[in-house]
């Protein structure tokens, strides 16, 4: 595979700037948003809920990797052209115990140490569970995910932590629940379910896939072992498949068991194996097939649909591993010596069982987003978080909508000051159910793209909100919260309406 250059100029962007996004937000709130620039969209009604590390230094010792940081929640209502916030941190165990302590008890995935050095970290493999990646409502319930343990139970209109969710026994104590779950939107003969995944890891790896029904109940769990260690953070789903590209890097243990290193610290790619592909049949029947492709990474996939006896996947592709560099703290970050994510297609033939891959933009991206309704189908429009140049690695400013029938590229821009989260692609004729499908081809992009954007100038996130079918003028509003959120992860939105008391 062949990359762009990573090269950047740094005029695009201050670093400082940036990093004021890094800092943590120790103050949870509830109020009404009243600074709106523009006019929030009167049809746009429901509660956009997001996830990420909100808590990065635990008793002023700061964390070696936001990745380790608590999960802080926020939700943002909307109702008749206002907008409501309130934002929250998941009180889990380990949570609730650092709080009390003052201090760092437990070692992080990806660098954190607890203080003493490697002699008080050595042999100690518990971990705390920071419910820190996705936050979605499904089955009346809404759930805080975090891909190494099991979900944590919020109060949708206060966000109170309720406690462990475990969907009436169908997940064990230590049982992973990804953070990554897809919506299969389903058709006339099939409602729609919730599909995710867990890993249980050792000589091989087990891929533990559940199927959740619209009450949140678990109602079909299904497995298949894959040949030695698997880091898959997500996964893609059609009809009739869940697809898994088994990242080719290895797992050195020895370290981590010493003391010296955490986990995430010790995967190192393997440029000269492939990338495997495991496509695993829906439901437990039929047997999986496994596709190989030249060595790359792959964190996030954009979507995927059957065409024929074909599979197509299109994906978030690195050249390598964007390894964690242990002198190098995550503040000073040199994104020129990051590999940039770029837009690639994979052509999955299942009766040659062979893999093509082409990359459809060489722009670095992240956090992809489509129409809910589209999930595991035919689509046209990806909408992505985005580099503000065309070229090189550098920090997300912006949005990029992407027509894959045509290849027109419409991309709207915060920099030089302002920094991109997640976007949310909501369906302007919402309905209750969030996944409908839309009426018509044309209609795919008849939506609003929600995303949270850092506001260096004034040490601030605003809401933004744009008509996906017109991307280049900008927000048709934008909403200035009182204070920053600092950078997440992934968020959903929901119909239904959740807002203060």
């Amino acid at each position: 595979m062949t990359y762009s250059p990573p090269t950047i100029d740094p005029a695009t962007y201050d670093p400082e700037d940036w990093q004021g996004g890094t800092a943590s937000l120790t103050e949870e709130y509830d109020y009404w948003i009243d600074q709106v620039e523009g006019e929030i969209p009167a049809d746009l009604h429901g509660t956009l809920f997001r996830n990420g590390p909100g808590l990065l230094e635990v008793g002023g010792m700061p964390l070696r990797h936001p990745f380790d940081g608590d999960g802080m929640v926020c939700a943002i209502a909307f109702d008749q052209g206002r907008a409501h916030f309130r934002n929250r941190y998941v009180r889990t165990e380990g949570y609730l115990a650092e709080q009390a302590a003052g201090k760092i008890l437990y070692r992080g995935v990806f660098g954190t140490d607890k203080p003493g050095g490697w002699l008080a970290n050595m042999f100690d493999l518990k971990f705390k569970n920071i419910a820190n990646t996705q936050v979605i409502y499904w089955g009346g319930k809404l759930l805080a995910l975090w891909e190494a343990d099991h979900p944590y139970r919020l109060d949708p209109a206060s966000l109170e932590t309720l406690g462990g969710e475990f969907f009436d026994g169908g997940l064990q104590l230590g049982d992973g629940f990804a953070a990554h779950p897809r919506i299969d939107p389903g058709d006339q003969q099939r409602p729609p379910r919730l599909v995710n995944f867990a890993l249980k890891p050792g000589l091989s790896t087990e891929i533990v896939i559940y199927e959740l029904d619209l009450a949140g109940q678990i109602v079909e769990q299904y497995s298949q072992t894959v040949p030695g260690f698997a880091f898959i953070h997500d996964f893609a789903i059609t009809p009739n498949y869940c697809i898994f590209f088994q990242n080719p890097v290895q797992f050195n243990p020895f370290p981590f068991l010493l003391g010296l290193r955490s986990p995430g610290e010790c995967i190192q790619f393997q440029p000269r194996q492939p990338t495997r592909i495991w496509l695993i049949p829906r439901h437990g029947q039929g047997k999986a097939k496994s596709l190989e492709t030249p060595a790359c990474f792959v964190f996030h996939h954009i979507n995927a649909y059957e065409q024929g006896d074909q599979i197509i996947v299109d994906s978030i592709c690195y050249d390598r591993f964007p390894s964690l560099e242990r002198e190098q703290a995550y503040r000073q970050v040199d994104f020129n010596s990051v590999p940039a994510g770029q837009i690639w297609r994979f052509q999955l033939d299942l009766t040659t069982q062979t893999a093509k891959q082409t990359c459809l933009n060489s722009r670095s991206c992240e956090f992809p987003a489509v129409h809910p309704g589209l999930v595991g189908q035919d689509y046209r429009y990806a909408y992505l978080a985005i580099a503000h140049q065309p070229q090189g690695n550098a920090p997300l400013q912006g949005l990029l909508k992407l027509d894959l029938v045509t290849g027109e590229q419409a991309v709207w821009s915060a920099a030089p000051r302002g920094f991109m989260g997640e976007p949310v692609f909501v369906p302007k004729q919402l309905g209750q159910q969030l996944w409908q499908a839309p009426d018509s081809a044309k209609d795919e992009d008849d939506g609003w793209l929600l995303a949270l954007v850092y506001d260096a100038a004034h040490h601030r996130s605003d809401l933004v909100i744009l008509d996906a079918s017109r991307l280049q003028p900008g927000p048709v509003a934008r909403l200035h919260l009182k204070h920053h959120v600092p950078y997440g992860l992934h968020g959903s939105f929901t119909p239904q309406l959740f807002e203060s008391a």
